[in-house]
């Protein structure tokens, strides 16, 4: 099961990656803030990340709220009572949430109980709560979810396995951790020039800075700044540029304010011809049958 809806340059995204298993993304890139509601029953654990910006939780009709900041998790369990989602993201942020059934949750953790603490037998009636900061492994993963771009056909093999994979460094012991894998990234000032990369191009996408530009900017060797890219996103520096131009080209369209041309020049085309060839590369369409097809 997937469900996406589209509101202008703000989505959410429900990707079902196993039985009762979802990943929710939330990606704002309007100026307003959004607010999301979706239920969720009392026996899901629930794991929120932002990934960018900031949001807010609201519980009990808006009578409690939680905050959730660039860079944290949270992770929330209530097995008393259902804990529907409500929640606010605000302007250019990004949020990923993960929901599971309990149960298959302890499968996974089964040998493991005493470790993870709200596992254990005396905890696991009782609701439990924990922030904490993403780790820079973390953000790598968080980040190729947000901004997947491979085949269709091989994308829920895709999350099911970054869904695994960020579980299981979520809940990764420090003393085990290995950052030995790759220096680079375990590097958090590394990693935020990269992240600063991929602001400045979706923010001047119409007129991007050369690569060597890009790389002085960030104060990072150009060299540095394309394998860093590549390993956070997944992608070459201009090829998530494409993909980002054009999603957002397809989103602009599907909002009906907006003909062709005016598309075109608000992603960087100045000639139509140019923008519909590369709309057909990444779409198989081109923006006119785009459009045809959303009121077929």
């Amino acid at each position: 099961m997937e469900v996406q809806k589209n509101v202008a340059q703000s989505y959410y995204e429900e990707v079902s990656v196993d039985t009762s298993f979802f990943i929710l993304k939330f990606n704002n890139e309007t100026i307003d803030s959004q607010v999301f509601t979706r239920e969720i029953g009392a026996h899901f654990i629930q794991f929120h990340f932002c990934v960018k910006g900031a949001a807010h939780f609201s519980f009990n009709e808006g009578t409690y709220s939680l905050p959730l900041q660039e860079d944290s998790s949270l992770l929330l369990y209530n097995p008393q009572r259902d804990l529907p989602l409500d929640l606010r993201v605000n302007s250019q942020s990004w949020v990923l949430s993960m929901l599971l059934p309990i149960e298959k949750f302890h499968s996974l953790f089964s040998k493991e109980a005493n470790y993870i603490h709200f596992l254990s037998d005396e905890n696991k009636d009782r609701k439990y709560y924990k922030d904490a900061t993403i780790s820079p492994s973390m953000a790598i993963v968080l980040n190729q979810l947000m901004n997947y771009n491979l085949h269709p056909s091989i994308k829920p093999l895709y999350f099911k396995a970054k869904a695994y994979e960020l579980l299981s460094l979520y809940f990764n012991r420090p003393a085990e951790a290995n950052v030995e894998q790759c220096p680079f990234l375990a590097d958090e000032d590394n990693v935020l020039k990269i992240k600063k990369a991929k602001e400045i191009i979706i923010a001047r996408m119409a007129e991007p800075p050369t690569l060597q530009e890009l790389a002085e900017e960030i104060k990072l060797p150009i060299n540095k700044l394309k394998e860093g890219f590549k390993q956070i996103y997944g992608d070459s520096v201009f090829s998530f540029l494409f993909d980002y131009k054009m999603e957002v080209a397809r989103q602009l369209l599907a909002s009906g304010n907006h003909n062709v041309n005016e598309v075109g020049l608000k992603v960087g085309y100045s000639t139509a011809s140019h923008f519909i060839a590369s709309f057909k590369k990444r779409f198989g369409t081109t923006p006119k049958k785009y459009l045809m097809s959303l009121t077929a």
